[in-house]
């Protein structure tokens, strides 16, 4: 087992402050490190919703923060928790972690009982993190290279990450010598944030623009393509951020391996396949402007999906703290997720 490695791990994004919520606000990094004060669970909503807390594992978290904040106001929950779960429509965790806090209030918990679910959660998901560091990172050959998408790390979950985690764990222990992260338009999560958190924790990182990442796998410097999750379907189809589906084809022709790595509260039997996934459209004028600045002609149109579905078939593993399943399937999935 690698013993995480502290320097590696330097990031706390949602933090608890007894009664408010302080988030490390996504959308100005990584120009400014400014932190928003939440102090009521609409603040939550909106800081869901803007993307100023972002990344699957860190929506359900500050959802639950935000559940024991309106206990703690005495505010009525159900509306608290309906508007919560409308925020972001695909990743499942937001869900999760609703239905979870939803349970413990039926059986009674007060405002105390839901501040330490909520801290359950945030305490699960680092710990869940670590596990899956060091089994994805096992599957790993020393001195690969490997590339990443999006953002999953410290800044999209508890800490540590998922796919970063993985990295993370990899580095440490030797197994992967260089970290490629596409720019991931049109919010540029692999440009503005994983690039900011390898450069913060000296991990050896080059960023590329996602259209060259088939030029990548061509020349021989990646043997893994490690992304995270914001669904997983029972017959294992993963929706992730937009581009991944082309990553997971681009891997599979050139022979490069596809790891998907996420919590099992990601996991969702309930979902049939990756055709039953809801994906959330945004609007068409984060495609067109570049942090906050138009690029494009007034009068054009654009079509925003922020996800899309990588079929199980692509994927070579899926990692969870649960354990990892290759070429996952709904055999594999049902064996490991099944009820």
């Amino acid at each position: 087992m690698t013993t995480p490695n502290p320097n590696l791990d330097s990031i706390r994004a949602v933090q608890w402050q007894g009664d408010h919520l302080r988030l490390l606000d996504q959308r100005l990094l990584p120009a400014e490190e400014r932190w928003i004060e939440c102090r009521d669970a609409q603040q939550v909503t909106q800081a869901i919703r803007d993307l100023a807390v972002r990344g699957a594992p860190a929506i359900g978290i500050a959802a639950a923060w935000g559940v024991a904040m309106a206990a703690q106001q005495k505010v009525d929950l159900d509306p608290v928790l309906s508007t919560l779960r409308a925020a972001r429509p695909t990743a499942v965790n937001l869900m999760w972690a609703l239905d979870r806090m939803k349970k413990r209030i039926a059986s009674g918990a007060d405002a105390p009982g839901l501040v330490r679910e909520a801290q359950a959660i945030q305490d699960e998901d680092l710990a869940a993190n670590r596990r899956m560091g060091e089994l994805g990172a096992s599957l790993i050959a020393a001195h690969s290279g490997v590339l990443t998408h999006c953002n999953t790390g410290s800044l999209a979950t508890a800490g540590y990450g998922t796919a970063l985690g993985v990295i993370r764990a990899g580095v440490a222990g030797g197994r992967i010598d260089q970290v490629y992260a596409g720019e991931t338009r049109p919010w540029q999560q692999g440009a503005r944030l994983t690039m900011w958190e390898l450069v913060r924790d000296g991990i050896p990182a080059k960023l590329i623009a996602d259209s060259a990442a088939s030029h990548l796998m061509k020349s021989g410097a990646v043997q893994w393509v490690i992304v995270g999750a914001d669904r997983i379907a029972a017959n294992g189809d993963t929706a992730n951020k937009i581009g991944t589906y082309q990553l997971a084809i681009a891997a599979k022709y050139h022979g490069v391996k596809f790891m998907v790595v996420a919590p099992s509260s990601t996991v969702d039997m309930a979902t049939g396949t990756g055709e039953d996934i809801e994906i959330e459209l945004r609007d068409a004028t984060e495609l067109l402007s570049t942090a906050g600045q138009r690029t494009v002609v007034d009068g054009a149109q654009a079509w925003n999906p922020v996800f899309d579905v990588t079929p199980a078939e692509l994927i070579d593993a899926i990692v969870t703290e649960r354990g990892v399943i290759e070429r996952p399937n709904s055999i594999a999935m049902q064996a490991m997720f099944g009820w």
